[in-house]
């Protein structure tokens, strides 16, 4: 862990539909170079907005680099759980929305850390500024200027995904209705994205059941045993009473 943890890596919106692409082209079997191409061509003329149009070659550049990493070729570590998520994309197409969100997050703590600031205002008040979100991030992140910039293309990439709805106010907010994900190796694969996000790899098992990072999301209520017996990734570790902690195993 390290680098990844630190770097903010996303520069510019990345649309679900983009993100659909890239791991349709490795379900088919293209290799990295073909897969490169194709999402050039791709994005051509697709902006960040979902209009049709000319994009320059740096910002689509930008993108498609994104998109690589995301699916394509992630860091090392992350291919256990890239192939499970592939997996699981190829079974249920239609929890890709959560599917994407857990490795999106898993290769950019940046997108993680961004959700869980918004989420963690909207336990709060119904409806959360792009200024808010921004505030709290410059606390964990420090008070650069990229932060600023990119955060707001993530929540921009949060509204793409319909995670968040425009409201009447410009830079303001409110939740969409959250997607109820009843699948429970879906939550565990989600609970696992949490982990690769945090650097320190490990968090309580109640803790990720309610991360604000999953604010677009419903995760069923489950035990840590349950945890331990269906993923080969994770380690569950008791401590107090009836608090139970889960770590990815390696770490």
């Amino acid at each position: 862990m390290g680098k990844r943890h630190e770097a903010i890596g996303i520069k510019q919106a990345i649309r679900f539909e983009w993100m659909q692409k890239a791991a349709n082209l490795l379900l088919a079997g293209l290799d990295a170079k073909t897969i490169r191409q194709e999402l050039h061509e791709f994005l051509a003329d697709r902006k960040g907005n979902g209009s049709e149009g000319e994009r320059s070659d740096q910002t689509r550049t930008f993108v498609v680099n994104n998109l690589m990493k995301i699916w394509v070729s992630p860091d090392p570590e992350l291919i256990p759980f890239r192939d499970a998520s592939l997996a699981f994309l190829r079974e249920t197409p239609s929890m890709a929305l959560a599917i994407h969100w857990g490795m999106i997050s898993a290769v950019y703590p940046f997108w993680f850390n961004v959700a869980r600031q918004t989420g963690r205002l909207l336990a709060l008040q119904d409806q959360v500024t792009q200024t808010q979100i921004i505030n709290r991030l410059k606390e964990q992140y420090g008070d650069r200027q990229t932060v600023s910039r990119y955060a707001r293309f993530v929540i921009r990439s949060f509204v793409a995904w319909g995670a968040l709805k425009d409201s009447e106010a410009k830079g303001c907010y409110e939740k969409a209705a959250p997607v109820s994900i009843a699948e429970p190796n879906l939550a565990i694969l989600m609970f696992e994205s949490a982990l690769l996000a945090t650097p320190e790899a490990k968090g309580a098992l109640g803790l990720l059941l309610n991360n604000p990072a999953f604010f677009p999301f419903q995760l069923p209520v489950m035990t840590g045993d349950f945890v331990s017996q269906r993923s080969a990734r994770i380690d569950v570790v008791r401590y107090g009473l009836d608090d139970e902690l889960l770590k990815l195993k390696g770490n």
